[in-house]
């Protein structure tokens, strides 16, 4: 049976496509407004969603405050909210092909990466759930300004919207509401009206295991509803996933009422190779690494910075292991890249193609759209040859499968160029010489830098340095966010405390 033959079955079982899910059960919107969901690879319309008014986010914002401030979810112990989190992942994984199934069509993941990739995020949940057991939310403290016995507490930070991108759904869903759920939060999640099918998917979930209401939230909304939900002073804390031109809109209206904000936004993130690096292996890391889920991914390495000596070797290598890779159908077993995730999203990585030719970049391989597919969002993969660090293709994100291959004359300019941007998201030196490659990463500003390979590690934490992003996702660092640290002074130890 053809895996893409289990859609149908899949739609409909989201029967809350036209409902919000708020106060722990779905209701009617205010209005009939419906956004299209359109499939990326044949361009046909998956289904209409319902998308929030100013009306809906509110309601949807006061149900997430009722729960928090008169609801039993932040009152129950950290072990007991962990059962739900487990309860979670159990769903996760019994709905595993349905969120497999809707990725690859609202983003143009690879069905076989999104399969693989699905459970890892029930794990998550998993993961969150053991912290019950080992994170101190509670300490004693020496007091050092009077009193006799000090507490160090960390509470929950209240009330939560997250705001969630079209790239990748159900992991954005899970590294923000899986540690505000063991914190003690509540939750108004709201995902792109673009790609919300697993958003709802989740929210079945939550009811099947008997969430209690108000906890988690979920309503799709665009840009100016959105901004409500940043701007309520209901709302304690904004995480968001999403563009850095966004993330500076989102930082300021929350700095307005000093709301806590965690921002994971863009990348341009530098490949620094350095001359003992093996070309070809370099070449087909890369290449591998460079189309999953078509380039839509924030971290990847799409400035490959090289010596002046070695180039010309690296982009023939690069462009030889670009242009064998199959583009097509994401639900075909054969194919190694998808299509990207909208029409829109197809035209500016075509302009970005168009400026760097205008800049007076080489394309090496790539540039256009595949001549055998009629349907469908696709681009080639593309490699750009002899790049300046200061053209539009080197300095912009550009949201797809482009590389740009920068020269340098040497190793410190090599590091100077790969700091040279607004972006500190991730970046990758390769080397076989394991020293050589700790010492530049000394050097390079980023949240994360790989060594001989695209690496990021949600596992330990995830997040940028400059405008890439505050704060960081993954492991225990993506809890402490959604935590607020409280000091208590006792005059003596309180009886029913427990070390």
């Amino acid at each position: 049976m053809n895996v893409a033959s289990s859609i149908p079955s899949t739609i409909q079982r989201l029967t809350s496509v036209d409902k919000f899910l708020i106060g722990g059960q779905w209701v009617t919107p205010s209005s009939r407004e419906r956004f299209p969901v359109i499939d990326s690879g044949t361009e046909q319309e998956l289904m209409r969603v319902a998308v929030a008014n100013a009306g809906d986010m509110s309601r949807a914002i006061s149900a997430a405050r009722e729960a928090f401030d008169k609801g039993p979810w932040p009152r129950l112990s950290h072990a007991q909210r962990a059962e739900y989190l487990r309860a979670i992942a159990n769903g996760i994984r019994a709905r595993a092909d349905d969120f497999s199934q809707m990725w690859p069509r609202e983003s143009g993941v690879l069905y076989a990466e999104a399969s693989a990739l699905t459970p890892a995020y029930a794990d998550t949940f998993d993961y969150y759930a053991g912290l019950a057991d080992t994170f101190d939310f509670e300490r004693p403290a020496t007091p050092t300004a009077g009193g006799n016995f000090g507490l160090l507490v960390r509470e929950p930070v209240g009330v939560v919207g997250a705001i969630t991108a079209w790239n990748g759904p159900l992991a954005q869903i899970t590294y923000k509401v899986a540690p505000a759920l063991l914190a003690g939060c509540t939750v108004i999640l709201k995902p792109s009206p673009e790609a919300p099918g697993e958003a709802h998917i989740f929210g079945q979930i939550l009811l099947e295991i008997g969430l209690p209401a108000g906890v988690v939230n979920i309503v799709p909304a665009d840009r100016e509803v959105s901004e409500l939900l940043v701007r309520d002073p209901r709302v304690d804390k904004i995480t968001f996933t999403g563009s850095t031109a966004a993330g500076r809109r989102i930082a300021s209206l929350a700095g307005e009422r000093v709301a806590r904000v965690t921002l994971e936004l863009g990348g341009k993130s530098a490949a620094v190779v350095l001359d003992d690096a093996d070309v070809e292996a370099t070449a087909a890391t890369l290449a591998a690494g460079g189309c999953f889920n078509t380039g839509q991914v924030c971290s990847s390495l799409t400035r490959v910075i090289v010596s002046r000596g070695r180039h010309d070797a690296l982009v023939e290598a690069l462009a030889d292991a670009y242009s064998k890779i199959r583009v097509g159908d994401p639900f075909d077993p054969t194919t190694e890249m998808g299509p990207l995730a909208a029409e829109h999203q197809r035209d500016r990585v075509e302009s970005y193609i168009s400026a760097g030719r205008q800049e007076g970049a080489t394309v090496a391989t790539g540039g256009g759209r595949p001549s055998y597919l009629n349907a469908g969002w696709y681009v080639e993969p593309t490699v750009f040859a002899g790049v300046d660090n200061s053209m539009r293709i080197a300095q912009e994100e550009i949201f797809g499968p482009v590389v740009s291959v920068i020269p340098a004359p040497d190793d410190r300019t090599a590091i100077d160029i790969a700091n040279d941007t607004i972006y500190g998201l991730n970046a990758s030196v390769f080397t076989p010489d394991v020293d050589r490659a700790r010492e530049v990463a000394g050097q390079l500003r980023s949240g994360t830098v790989g060594h001989n390979a695209f690496r990021t590690d949600f596992g330990i934490a995830f997040g940028g340095f400059k405008q890439s992003g505050i704060g960081r996702e993954g492991g225990v660092e993506g809890l402490l966010p959604f935590l607020e640290t409280k000091t208590m002074i006792f005059n003596d130890a309180p009886r029913n405390y427990r070390s």
